[in-house]
């Protein structure tokens, strides 16, 4: 077998290069994967926000979801969202008002499937891009004024979106397997 056809066997396989990675249209991915959570679960159109409002979703109250994903290609997409814009999505998702949610869990619970959702979705794109891969749990991190940080990627990217009240930041880690 000459290595020009064992690379093509190998990519069809799901085995991702650095430049397979560099490829992928990233935040096309991720950007519809969270206006299609947001549109379809919760009823709330979303537009990209260019530059994220990083203040608002990073100082205060916050929430973040995250999910990681593993196979072919290794990384996590987190959401990031203030902790009222989190009320909010947890009221639409559950069909009541903000003033009826009753603990912070069933907003950590919504916090974490919008990121399990939005994650699957991510991972059903690269699966479908040739790079298969597994998804996480879900974790849900909420404090005041915290930030994440992690190293070692391919790739880490930022984005911003918003509805008319809130904004809300998407990041995304990403590195071919070893």
């Amino acid at each position: 077998m000459t290595y020009a056809l064992l690379a093509s066997f190998l990519h069809g396989k799901g085995i991702a290069d650095m430049s397979g990675i560099q490829a992928i249209d990233l935040k096309g991915f991720v950007t519809k994967a969270v206006q299609g959570v947001f549109q379809t679960m919760l009823s709330m159109p979303l537009e990209l926000e260019d530059p994220p409002d990083l203040q608002s979703v990073t100082t205060g109250q916050h929430i973040a979801g995250t999910v990681g994903f593993a196979g072919a290609v290794m990384g996590n997409v987190s959401i990031f969202v203030s902790r009222q814009f989190a009320r909010e999505m947890t009221a639409a998702m559950l069909g009541m008002t903000v003033d009826d949610i009753g603990s912070d869990e069933e907003v950590h619970d919504v916090i974490g499937e919008v990121c399990n959702m939005v994650g699957g979705d991510l991972k059903s794109r690269l699966c479908d891009s040739g790079f298969t891969c597994l998804l996480s749990i879900p974790s849900v991190t909420f404090g005041e004024s915290f930030r994440t940080e992690s190293k070692g990627w391919d790739r880490h990217e930022r984005y911003g979106v918003r509805n008319s009240h809130h904004s809300a930041l998407m990041e995304v880690y990403i590195k071919a397997a070893n």
